[in-house]
């Protein structure tokens, strides 16, 4: 007798999902047939709880159907880096990521930029969570298995309770890991005044956050090198998590340069994409932590792979925060890896989304992995505003294929 599973599909509105009794044996066989993608920075609860819909940093929400009833949900990328993406895999076999990933990536004139592996990283996620549902389990078993009970968070824009210190105790207390600030802010920027500025709030946080808690400094490639350099060396002393952003990211082989200059922990790579942006920082243990994120890096797929980058060359995991459902993408793909892993989160970011009725489980400043199958979330359709719909198959350029089938450049 064959084992069935009852898999959760998204066809019709509300949040309610469909039962589809599907054969284990025949989930490969599936197509992808439609893929909806939604605008959902229309909402004003929305826009206060997940980055902004920008070009490279949309929140708009994916939903790849298929043939057999089951669909997976994404988010990000922009109307038309998704449909062209989108209508590229119609007629494809879900379970086939790295197969389509490769596609997308490589099978246009170009290698895809920052802002279409937004787009990609959509879609694979919507795919992982397509697997795991017509598998019946949630997406980090597929990816090895939980390796953490739950993921150490930091916070970024903890509510203010007064004072700095006592704004980054209050975190702490809260579950934390650690408190995270920026530099000292004004409009002109004086590099010399600043400087000085963004070390004494530094040292208002050290004491804030006691000796059992942890703080981290973004520099937010706001400064010249001189200037970051000089910053890195006068809070030293007060033990940083990590700094992150110390200069400009255009060009990663400034860390060469950088690196033997400073002692504090380095976070980069929020805003690169691919592992070719950050494998030279990664393999030249320039930095202590990858920021990498999903969609960013191109989705589960890719972000894999980096985490295995980082595994190799005994770096941590601080991915930077993205939009919830990506969030709730980046719990399954961090519970499975076995290095160091600290979570951005924006306090405000936990409060309920209006067209996700469940999403990512946070409490106690921690981020926990459930059971639920794929990656846990439940979408409302009928809250968010659909604007392009595809379902036909286009694919500009030709596929070239080697003798055994696999994918090579056109």
């Amino acid at each position: 007798m064959k084992r069935r599973h009852f898999l959760r599909s998204f066809a019709g509105g509300g949040a309610a999902m469909l039962a589809a009794e599907v054969p284990a044996a025949s989930a490969s066989k599936m197509k992808i047939s439609r893929v909806r993608y939604y605008q959902s920075t229309g909402d004003a609860a929305q826009r206060k709880s997940s980055v902004p819909g920008l070009f490279n940093q949309s929140t708009n929400v994916v939903v790849v159907e298929t043939d057999a009833g089951v669909s997976g949900i994404g988010e990000g990328g922009a109307k038309d880096t998704i449909e062209q993406c989108a209508a590229a895999i119609i007629g494809m076999d879900p379970f086939r990521t790295e197969e389509i990933w490769q596609i997308l990536y490589r099978g246009y004139f170009y290698p895809a930029g920052r802002e279409k592996l937004h787009a990609i990283g959509a879609l694979d996620t919507a795919l992982w969570d397509i697997k795991g549902k017509a598998l019946g389990v949630p997406v980090y078993r597929l990816l090895g298995g939980p390796t953490r009970e739950h993921i150490e968070c930091y916070a970024t824009g903890y509510p203010s309770r007064g004072t700095l210190k006592e704004t980054a105790r209050a975190c702490v207390d809260a579950g934390y890991r650690a408190f995270r600030i920026g530099p000292a802010d004004a409009n002109p920027w004086d590099r010399f005044d600043m400087v000085q500025k963004t070390f004494e709030r530094c040292k208002e946080v050290r004491e804030g956050v006691g000796k059992d808690g942890a703080w981290a400094i973004d520099f937010h490639t706001r400064l010249d090198m001189s200037d970051a350099v000089r910053l890195a060396r006068l809070i030293e002393p007060l033990g940083p998590y990590f700094v992150e952003d110390l200069v400009r990211s255009e060009n990663p082989a400034v860390y060469r340069t950088l690196r033997p200059q400073v002692k504090v922990p380095i976070a980069v790579g929020e805003q690169f994409g691919a592992r070719w942006d950050v494998n030279e920082l990664i393999e030249g243990h320039l930095i202590d932590y990858a920021r990498v994120s999903i969609p960013n890096v191109g989705g589960i797929t890719e972000f894999m792979k980096i985490a295995a980058l980082c595994e190799t060359h005994y770096v941590g995991l601080i991915p930077h925060f993205t939009g919830p459902i990506s969030e709730a993408a980046l719990v399954h793909a961090c519970a499975s890896f076995s290095g160091p892993v600290l979570m951005e989160m924006l306090p405000r970011a936990t409060a309920p989304v209006p067209h996700l009725p469940r999403c990512f489980d946070f409490r106690d400043g921690k981020l926990w992995p459930n059971d639920r199958p794929g990656l846990g979330v439940e979408f409302d359709r009928a809250k968010l505003t659909e604007i392009s719909v595809i379902s036909e198959h286009a694919a500009p350029m030709p596929i070239y294929r080697r003798p055994d089938g696999s994918f090579t450049n056109w």
